[in-house]
């Protein structure tokens, strides 16, 4: 469904100008402009942009830079071009299969995408009587924690939460969780012996939607994870991704 232009000529002018300081090339500025106008949810998936026209109108460049810019999003996944109607978002959506353990930098890399990671949080903390249970560990034994934001190119696609049992990864907190993830680095501790997933719809809190960059409104994917390794819970992790930039998927066979 498309819900019409979401910016008038000014605007457009506006939000270009906003960037004239960039020693970027104005092409690049305009995909600088529409790439923030979708992932900020002010641009949503079927939004038809401005025309080509309207474009070269309000901005003062030529067709050429114009026709590159929307060129190159759209080889990029983010716009759709429809010839003789228009330029709409698309946003091309990462996917996950249901009933698999996956490494996120290896999906966003299967997409032909780069991933790269930022650390909020990688510390030893008192998680509670309700963590440390699923552990088997004393009531105010200590664990380990981490908060990692994963991207694909520069979008967040997930916001994962991890508790970790220190037994089976005693150097957790040694690692660099920008140049391998978590779920790699527990790999090789803890050998995966089995998961478990429990997936719930929710709106982000006030913080996660400013770390995601998506607002509150934006309903988004939470998976509870859980991992064992020789029958032993080594990994409790909640991870959670903005609905418009992911989905799940599965198959089953009924013989």
């Amino acid at each position: 469904m498309v819900s019409g232009l979401r910016v008038e000529g000014a605007d457009l002018a506006r939000l270009y100008e906003e960037r004239a300081s960039s020693s970027a090339p104005a092409y690049q500025r305009v995909k600088d402009l529409v790439v923030e106008e979708i992932t900020s949810g002010r641009w949503r998936e079927g939004d038809a942009l401005p025309s080509e026209n309207q474009f070269v109108e309000s901005l003062g460049l030529s067709r050429m830079t114009i026709n590159r810019a929307l060129r190159e999003l759209s080889a990029q996944g983010m716009l759709r071009r429809v010839m003789g109607v228009g330029t709409f978002v698309h946003v091309e959506k990462g996917s996950a299969a249901l009933a698999e353990v996956q490494n996120i930098a290896d999906e966003v890399q299967h997409r032909g995408r780069h991933y790269h990671a930022r650390v909020l949080l990688l510390r030893e903390e008192d998680a509670g009587l309700e963590i440390n249970g699923q552990f088997g560990l004393d009531a105010h034994a200590p664990v380990f924690r981490s908060r990692v934001v994963h991207f694909e190119d520069d979008v967040a696609v997930q916001l994962e939460d991890r508790y970790v049992n220190p037994v089976f990864a005693p150097h957790y907190l040694e690692q660099d969780f920008t140049r391998r993830t978590p779920f790699t680095y527990l790999s090789e501790a803890a050998p995966l012996g089995r998961g478990e997933h429990i997936v719930e719809a929710v709106l982000p809190s006030a913080e996660e939607a400013e770390i995601l960059g998506i607002a509150e409104s934006e309903p988004c994917l939470r998976i509870h994870r859980r991992t064992w390794s020789q029958e032993a819970l080594v990994s409790i992790a909640r991870l959670l991704h903005p609905g418009s930039r992911y989905r799940l998927e599965g198959t089953f066979d009924t013989h």
